[in-house]
């Protein structure tokens, strides 16, 4: 029954990924083969496995790209789980067992990261073939979190709907309690998406380990946190933009509010600054105040950039992901040079600019490709 179950979902899913995506694997198999002679192709991987095997910062950057590519597979699944024509999954894979839902769905989901689990399993070989131990470890765990966390998102939203009219345990505690209006994201994120908040907190745990535990040597050096947080706060794309569909799904009678757009722009800050606070306790715990708050601001100031381009470029994923990626690799070098505080008043002027002139542009949700 288990092994049926699989199949059903690789077919719908797995598949149905590929033939979406076919242009964008043409693409990405010309450039990684195209751009070598065809006799120099395994030196020259092999080559770029070792770099980013013997260097943290390069593993963080690839670590950076599996993930953008794991949010790319999440957001096409659960797209696809509430489609009209997949509705059928709502009564029949629930028949299983959680277990049996969850085994399927790894499979799955490991379906879809079959190009990035061949080449992370090839580069531990050659990892260890050449006497590299502690990096493939920390790759192996990084590829079983990402397929695992796939597996339980879908698993849970998939019975979360058989009793989605249960009202959760918070809603029902916080019932009288004076709801501001910036608060309404706070409240949707622990009633309906606890798990992919739960999820994202244990990437960004796996980030802050992996980081300090690759730059052991020189783990006081600002610039390995300034990488952590900007790690940190790419992982909480999905969140970002989960939160600008929620506003334009359910708060956009706002922009008929006699709200400034400073006022307004600080309560996004608040928001965020509320579903970073693990982080925050994280960085006050380990440094003096003054460097964890412009760690902290930084953090912050970066997952606001990455919501205030939303606004410019609506609600498509794929774009979102492109322009992720793009921002990661320049501040990331940014960072290299020391120059946190002055990245961190550009991330917050850019972002804001960007906010204040597209805020009231913005009035529907893109569909994807669009």
């Amino acid at each position: 029954m288990e092994t049926s179950l699989s199949r059903v979902l690789i077919k719908i899913f797995a598949q149905g990924f590929y033939r979406v995506h076919a242009g964008l694997f043409l693409f990405t198999f010309l450039v990684l083969v195209g751009a070598v002679d065809p006799g120099e192709i395994w030196s020259y991987h092999k080559l770029l496995m070792l770099a980013f095997i013997s260097s943290p910062i390069m593993l963080m950057v690839v670590f950076a790209i599996w993930l953008i590519y794991s949010i790319k597979t999440w957001h096409y699944t659960i797209t696809q789980i509430f489609a009209v024509n997949q509705q059928f999954l709502f009564y029949s894979s629930t028949s299983f067992t959680k277990r049996q839902q969850l085994s399927g769905w790894m499979l799955t989901q490991a379906s879809m990261l079959m190009p990035v689990i061949a080449y992370g399993i090839t580069a531990v070989i050659v990892g260890v073939w050449h006497h590299y131990y502690v990096a493939p470890v920390i790759i192996l765990l990084y590829l079983g979190l990402l397929t695992w966390a796939g597996a339980f998102i879908y698993t849970t939203l998939i019975n979360r709907q058989i009793d989605g009219g249960k009202q959760s345990l918070l809603m029902r505690w916080s019932s009288k309690w004076r709801k501001p209006f910036y608060s309404m994201f706070i409240y949707h994120v622990f009633d309906k998406m606890k798990v992919r908040y739960v999820i994202t907190k244990g990437i960004s745990y796996l980030i802050v380990t992996g980081v300090f535990l690759l730059f052991a040597d020189v783990s006081h050096d600002v610039r390995v946190a300034g990488i952590a947080m900007l790690a940190i706060a790419t992982a909480h794309a999905v969140i970002i933009f989960e939160e600008r569909k929620f506003e334009e799904t359910y708060l956009i009678f706002s922009r008929g509010l006699p709200q400034t757009r400073l006022w307004l722009f600080a309560g996004f800050a608040l928001v965020y600054l509320v579903l970073l606070l693990p982080e925050g306790i994280w960085l006050f715990s380990r440094f003096n105040p003054l460097l964890a708050a412009e760690l902290m601001l930084f953090g912050l100031s970066v997952v606001l950039l990455f919501h205030s381009l939303l606004y410019w470029m609506g609600l498509n994923m794929d774009k979102y992901l492109q322009y992720i990626m793009g921002l990661f690799m320049g501040l990331f070098f940014v960072i290299l040079y020391r120059q946190i505080g002055p990245l961190l008043v550009l991330n917050g002027v850019v972002a804001y600019l960007f906010f204040y002139n597209n805020y009231y542009r913005t009035f529907a949700v893109k569909a994807e490709g669009e």
